[in-house]
């Protein structure tokens, strides 16, 4: 089977890109099911030993790859600061008696 991947490519060398995006999407669609079996809390592997592994999870734990609603939170709330500091120096240079 390689042979003939060897021999198409030799004779169609426009090929070489599809068979490297190809493979780099299989090695990266493969890596991300094993990360999903091996680090996702939904995944129960030992029913025995380990019924339940959602409920070993603390407040602080990340089970997700990323955390967009993290940072949303934390650019909000700098953004609220910066606001206030802003009111505040526009209400303290505007001095209405």
């Amino acid at each position: 089977m390689l042979a003939t991947v060897g021999k198409q490519l030799r004779s169609h060398p426009a090929l070489i890109p599809l068979f490297i995006f190809i493979g780099g999407g299989v090695v990266m669609s493969m890596s991300y099911l094993a990360r999903l079996a091996i680090r996702n809390p939904d995944v129960c592997w030992d029913r025995k030993n380990n019924p339940e592994p959602w409920n070993k999870l603390g407040p602080t734990d990340q089970y997700k790859v990323v955390l967009f609603h993290l940072r949303l939170v934390e650019k909000k709330c700098d953004e609220d600061e910066q606001l206030d500091a802003a009111q505040r120096n526009v209400k303290e240079t505007f001095v209405f008696e």
